[in-house]
């Protein structure tokens, strides 16, 4: 059975981001891995289009109800209805997320992944610190060469 890995970051295009998410979504799909994303642009359209190209399954949880709204680089559309309540499924649908730069959207799936006990691995995203000064440990930052390696050991974990 493949890993489901989700990949969450901004929906807006950002040419640092994309390129981490692109060779990202390729080596999980080199990996054997299912990408798992909101199925929307920037970060998630560059992971499924670096997944794609390498021959992997990418799957998309829409917001809205419009198939026509998913990117291009998907294979598997999944219309909810939800709007950003799409982001627990996500993470339900996932046993390990990376995250990707970001903005609420993005935090919002980290939060879930951390309550739920999935590991969260981010690359150039949010650092969370609790009330009293300690860190997550369930929020795991990484290199983005390291990212992927990373991820599919915790999920096995």
């Amino acid at each position: 059975m493949p890993i489901y890995v989700g990949v969450v970051g901004s929906g807006e295009s950002d040419p640092v981001t994309d390129e981490i998410a692109e060779r990202i979504g390729h080596e999980l799909a080199e990996a054997g891995a299912v990408l798992v994303c909101g199925g929307l642009g920037g970060v998630m359209e560059a992971a499924c289009r670096g997944a794609a190209g390498a021959g992997g399954l990418t799957i998309g949880l829409l917001p809205g109800v419009e198939r026509g709204a998913a990117n291009r680089w998907l294979s598997v559309v999944i219309p909810t209805g939800l709007g950003e309540l799409r982001n627990g499924l996500i993470v339900r649908a996932s046993e390990v997320l990376i995250a990707i730069g970001g903005e609420y959207g993005t935090l919002s799936e980290v939060a879930f992944a951390l309550k739920l006990g999935r590991p969260v691995v981010g690359v150039h995203t949010w650092s969370l610190t609790r009330p009293d000064g300690t860190s997550d440990a369930g929020l795991v930052v990484s290199k983005t060469e390291d990212a992927v390696a990373v991820a599919l050991e915790l999920a096995g974990s």
